[in-house]
């Protein structure tokens, strides 16, 4: 339950029907690594008590939306397959909207997306030159002969989508390479910016979760630790961008950045507040 004051009363908003929804990143947000931020399970499953819906976003390819899921269960957090979603479950419900029967993709991915795509029934080929997407997302064993196959599906015509754009992904000891660094590679390579991304802070990814939470997008929050995509996203489609410092973004990176949110946090833990 949650009681705000009012028009000179206090009342419970959930009885009354306000609620909120929370989109909430992961890495760098809800934990780093294997390690859960302090305090997140609590605040967390405090709005879930309150009557808040709650979703989690990833832009991270590498990894299923089942794995997710069991990772929050073991920090204590709720979660299921309904709420977690991420760039590759986006890009394969993207690409049953747009492809036609005969079309097939090329993808430069790790077996997670892969799986998701095949269980979506998306068409892929192992043939670049029959691709009429490319389907580019962070994959660990990139190669020059990766590379030169996504450019040979370019050259004949295909265009090229991505799951993310982040540039690297933050750990416990620091950041990697992610998918931004093989976009780069690709677009170093053809002269030219890719056709889409899907993750955020594409409005694709903005408009499947609002869609899952059943609300509008000025009731959501979308809480991240990355300027260029978490809050950009949130600012661009009307969400309440909620920034935490435990990730990615420092206050020096803050103060300079065109992308300002609405509500800088220490971390998680104070969610519940605002």
């Amino acid at each position: 339950m949650l009681v705000v004051f009012q028009n000179n009363h206090f009342i419970n908003v959930t009885e009354v029907g306000i609620i909120r929804g929370f989109i909430f990143d992961l890495d760098g947000t809800v934990y780093l690594g294997d390690q859960p931020i302090k305090g997140a399970a609590e605040a967390i499953n405090t709005l879930q008590q309150r009557g808040d819906r709650v979703v989690f976003l990833s832009n991270k390819p590498i990894a299923t939306r089942m794995f997710y899921v069991e990772k929050l269960r073991k920090m204590g957090i709720e979660a299921s397959l309904e709420n977690v979603l991420n760039s590759n479950y986006i890009m394969a419900y993207y690409l049953k909207d747009i492809l036609t029967a005969e079309q097939s993709v090329f993808v430069i991915g790790e077996w997670p997306l892969i799986e998701e795509l095949e269980a979506q029934e998306i068409p892929i080929t192992q043939d670049p030159l029959q691709a009429d997407y490319v389907i580019l997302s962070w994959d660990r064993y990139f190669t020059y002969d990766k590379l030169n196959a996504a450019f040979q599906a370019w050259f004949h015509g295909a265009k090229i989508i991505a799951t993310n754009p982040d540039r690297t992904c933050p750990i416990e000891n620091g950041q990697i390479p992610d998918c931004g660094a093989i976009i780069g590679a690709i677009e170093g390579a053809t002269g030219q910016a890719i056709d889409a991304v899907v993750g955020k802070p594409s409005a694709i990814m903005a408009e499947t979760a609002v869609k899952k939470l059943g609300l509008d997008f000025s009731q959501c929050y979308m809480v991240g630790d990355r300027l260029e995509t978490d809050i950009k996203m949130a600012n661009e489609t009307g969400m309440n961008s909620v920034l935490v410092l435990t990730g990615i973004t420092t206050e020096d990176m803050l103060a300079t950045s065109p992308y300002q949110p609405k509500y800088v946090l220490n971390s998680i833990a104070d969610i519940p507040s605002i």
